[in-house]
């Protein structure tokens, strides 16, 4: 039985799973990953657990997909004609399933592209590029769905995470951060070490930044837009 969710309720629904796919090395951004899960379900997640559309294909069954599958109709985009036609999918036990077999996909040569981005625009860019979808506004939709409802937020997620396990139990001191004068977070001193601690992204922010973590290379890139 399928179950359909608003938008803000599906995304709330997968931020944990995508974000730990992420941290265990996943090449695709928390933020395109979950656009891209709204763009091919419209927030309806059946009980098959394919999120992405992604297809049987030649693929033998492995640790995440044990050969499972449904066969629904669909549509592509062929020299520039819409064509509605069935199509065999993957079927997996779980939504963690999808994402590490999907990963599994974006191993290959002809996803390097995908793999080298480093912002949602190139990869959602590279998706298409690469062939993953035949909609040839598959990039734009992806990246309208990210702006529209701030996924990004997601990409960076991970730099507060860890700050907060380098903090362990010591004791810190609260501060109030402040931008031309208006109050926009706390944050924390470590009057031990000398250390600061604000929140890149509120901070960046509110100064007219763009936030980029990147979780293979453990980077932040701040874009003044």
């Amino acid at each position: 039985m399928a179950q359909q969710l608003t938008k803000q309720a599906f995304f709330a629904f997968l931020s944990a799973t995508v974000v730990k796919v992420w941290k265990e090395g996943s090449p695709l951004l928390p933020s395109v990953r979950m656009a891209q899960n709204w763009l091919e379900t419209g927030g309806k997640i059946h009980e098959w657990n394919n999120l992405g559309g992604y297809k049987v294909g030649s693929g033998i069954p492995n640790a995440y997909w044990k050969g499972r599958t449904v066969c629904t109709s669909t549509w592509e985009v062929y020299n520039g004609t819409r064509v509605t036609q069935k199509a065999d999918w993957r079927a997996y036990d779980s939504i963690y399933d999808f994402y590490k077999d999907q990963d599994l996909l974006f191993t290959k040569n002809r996803y390097d592209r995908v793999r080298s981005a480093r912002t949602p625009e190139q990869q959602t860019t590279a998706l298409y590029a690469c062939g993953y979808a035949t909609d040839p506004d598959y990039a734009s939709k992806l990246m309208s769905i990210i702006r529209a409802n701030n996924l990004t937020a997601f990409d960076v997620i991970e730099i507060e995470a860890e700050v907060e396990e380098e903090r362990g139990e010591e004791e810190m001191e609260p501060i109030t951060v402040y931008v031309n004068g208006k109050k926009i977070d706390d944050g924390l001193y470590d009057d031990s070490k000398g250390i600061t601690y604000v929140p890149v992204r509120t901070l960046a922010e509110a100064l007219g930044a763009k936030v980029q973590w990147n979780g293979q290379e453990k980077r932040v890139d701040l874009t003044k837009k």
